[in-house]
């Protein structure tokens, strides 16, 4: 490791001091020569999201998550770009000091709505400001957190999420404050559950659920309940947002996306869309003929049609995502049912002529336009991740990121047939970037299972030297549903292997996202032969392909999925590997099965429960096959992980112990599926970049 490497082993106090120079850093070094881009870069990075844009075009808002490392948190602020003016910088709004998130313009475009928890009772509720930025004023006096919310279109009133108790009568929101300040009285501990889920994710469920409330801004503080009784939730659980509702046009609708969760809510994927009106009411379900997956309802502008996602097979999550339009008569159609790719979000245009479409695209991901009428599909941008796009009378403002840069905010030019071709870059957020050498990076394509290709990405060490050799970092991405390509992550980032002096080789293998669905389909039941086949014949094709690549010091490294890969491999496929890195991944796929949360993919995946044949999980499980490792092992598990429960990880660590394999163990008793905390992220890098330093060395030969 780099000098700089070995200080952040030292202490807190010398990742303060990091931070410190970091800041100092940009403006004194501009013009210096540029260094590897490393994992603390990467740490330090802010964080740009929430793009919102106001009516007239004229001004983007936009959260920014710096970390704060000393006091372990991230911290997340405000900011407003003159869209009018690219050269001015963007601007910090000062009412984001006490915290701001989840920010909306109104539809007046005067005034810009957030959420935060500033109050003394540190309740989380909507507050707004001014284009100044400078004074908040509490909009809303709830008595629970506020989740999400929107603002009704004529700006009279919003439609917010509260968790409340559904079996409430009456006032939901009076009788959740008390039973909770009942059960913070009580001395007693235990939770009686009667069905599943008993937890989700990392959270233990305490039986609320997320409902929506229309609230009026006419100063009346009057509430109004739009799912009394309702057995789901609203935004969904655990990853639900503001997406999974919407108002129409005239403001007196409200869409939304939701399972009923009876008694079979761990095996059901079938979310339906339902109406309510906005002044109370019941419910309709607008998609009950569907037993699969429905999602994100959107109104036409004209308030006539009404578009959503939608899937085809009941429990099966990484089933490809249709648009469906909805008419006022009722009447169904599939809007572009021919083309292979997965919606990932939608958005009318202005004219409600078309919709724009985000997809996975050949491990890019991409903006496309589709015609409502015709059905015709048109590119809009070419590599990289859009992360998030606006339409304005002036041209598209969007948020994209890609393998060599996190996201930033663009302006497109008018006329433009590719948004992102020639498009002005609107925010300097990051700046030191400009001092950091990235990998160069390409895309191949090979011969995989069955004789059909499949696509990797390789990427250069930085500092690459033309002639050397340079060890090699293999990763392997989760899902296994997914992709790593063209985008950035703040976990899993490819980059910061190459600036530590690795080469790395990603593939997606056969059940990949943004290829079509027969190639996501290609992997059920087959979660060990096909992809590990194509992970072999792409490990081989880039070593022949890209002579910098030293096959004698290579290391295997994955993450869910790639976890239990890593697993599998080292029974299956050893001889490559000088070490192997195993974060959260699956080891006893029956036990998998047994305690895990979400079963519909589990029994999905592997094609029953594994409570009526649980022969079917032994046919890929690693745990089976651990008489047969021989493999240095770098093993990472966290306590609140519930969909890959923490045993998985002691019984990975247990086996190589148990056969005297050299092996690590890195637990953190406060993260889920993924490391989120800073100091507990700079953990987790320094141990596997030392892990990898030990084994396969950092630079060329």
């Amino acid at each position: 490791m780099t000098a700089l490497l070995d200080r952040f082993q030292q202490s807190a106090r010398t990742i303060q001091w990091f931070a410190c120079s970091v800041a100092l850093f940009g403006s004194a070094t501009l013009h210096a020569q540029t260094k590897p881009f490393t994992y603390p870069d990467m740490l330090m990075l802010d964080r740009i999201s929430g793009l919102s844009v106001d009516p007239s075009g004229h001004y983007a808002s936009f959260n920014v998550r710096s970390t704060d490392m000393e006091n372990n948190k991230g911290v997340s602020t405000l900011w407003l770009k003159d869209l009018s003016n690219p050269t001015a910088p963007e601007v910090k709004l000062a009412v984001s000091e006490d915290g701001a998130f989840n920010a909306q313009w109104g539809p007046d475009g005067k005034h810009l709505y957030f959420l935060s928890a500033r109050g003394q009772d540190g309740i989380t509720q909507v507050w707004r400001t001014d284009i100044n930025g400078v004074k908040a004023e509490q909009v809303t006096r709830s008595l629970l957190d506020i989740i999400a919310f929107r603002i009704t279109p004529d700006g009279s009133g919003l439609v917010v999420s509260l968790a409340v108790f559904p079996d409430c009568d009456g006032d939901a929101i009076a009788c959740t404050v008390q039973r909770k300040a009942e059960r913070a009285t009580d001395k007693s501990t235990g939770m009686v559950y009667t069905k599943l889920f008993v937890r989700h994710w990392d959270t233990w469920v305490d039986g609320t659920r997320n409902h929506l409330y229309h609230m009026a801004l006419d100063g009346t503080n009057r509430i109004v309940a739009l799912m009394p009784g309702f057995d789901g939730d609203v935004p969904s659980k655990p990853f639900g947002g503001e997406e999974d509702f919407s108002i129409s046009p005239d403001s007196r609708t409200v869409y939304f996306a939701a399972r009923v969760a009876g008694t079979t809510e761990p095996w059901s994927t079938n979310f339906d869309i339902f109406s309510v009106p906005i002044s109370g009411g019941p419910y309709t379900n607008l998609s009950a003929a569907n037993k699969a997956w429905d999602a994100t309802p959107r109104m036409s502008p004209d308030g006539k049609t009404l578009a959503y996602k939608a899937m085809r097979i009941p429990g099966y999550e990484a089933d490809r995502f249709v648009i469906q339009l909805r008419d006022q008569d009722g009447s169904l159609r599939a809007l572009a049912a021919d083309w292979d790719r997965s919606v990932d979000d939608m958005q009318w245009s202005r004219d409600g002529k078309s919709l724009f479409v985000i997809a996975g695209d050949l491990g890019t991901t991409r903006l496309f336009r589709i015609d409502v009428k015709s059905g015709a599909v048109t590119p809009m941008s070419t590599k990289g991740h859009m992360d998030a796009v606006h339409e304005t009378p002036n041209g598209f403002v969007f948020l994209k990121s890609g393998l060599n840069s996190p996201s930033q905010l663009f302006l497109s030019k008018k006329g433009s047939r590719m948004i992102d071709s020639g498009a002005t870059t609107m925010t300097n957020v990051n700046a030191i970037l400009k001092t950091k050498e990235f990998g160069e990076f390409e895309q191949f394509g090979f011969s995989g299972w069955n004789n059909e290709t499949v696509h990797g990405y390789v990427i250069k060490p930085a500092g690459f030297v033309q002639g050397k050799k340079y060890p090699v970092a293999f990763l392997i991405h989760g899902g296994p549903q997914g992709s790593f390509g063209d985008g950035w992550s703040f976990r899993w980032n490819p980059q910061t292997y190459a600036g530590a002096g690795y080469a790395v080789v990603m593939i997606d293998f056969h059940g990949s996202t943004g290829y079509g669905q027969d190639f996501t389909d290609a992997i059920q039941l087959h979660w060990g032969d096909r992809p590990l086949e194509d992970l072999q014949k792409g490990w081989a094709f880039a070593l022949d392909k890209y002579p910098f690549l030293d096959g004698d010091r290579a290391a295997a490294l994955g993450a869910s999925y790639g976890g239990f890969m890593v697993n599998w491999i080292a029974g299956k496929w050893q001889e490559p590997w000088k070490c192997l890195v195993s974060h959260n991944g699956i080891f006893d796929a029956r036990a998998m099965g047994h305690t895990t949360e979400e079963l519909w993919f589990t029994d999905r995946e592997n094609g029953a429960s594994v409570f009526t044949d649980p022969s079917v999980y032994d046919t890929f499980n690693p745990m089976l096959h651990a008489q047969y490792w021989s493999v240095p092992m770098l093993v990472i598990h966290s306590d609140k992980d519930y969909r890959v429960p923490m045993d998985q990880g002691i019984g990975v660590f247990t086996a190589l112990q148990h056969k005297g394999i050299e092996s690590q163990f890195l637990r953190f008793p406060d993260e889920n599926h993924w490391v989120l905390k800073p100091l507990n992220s700079m953990q987790w890098h320094r141990t596997v970049f030392d892990w990898l330093e030990a084994h396969i060395g950092g630079g060329p030969r």
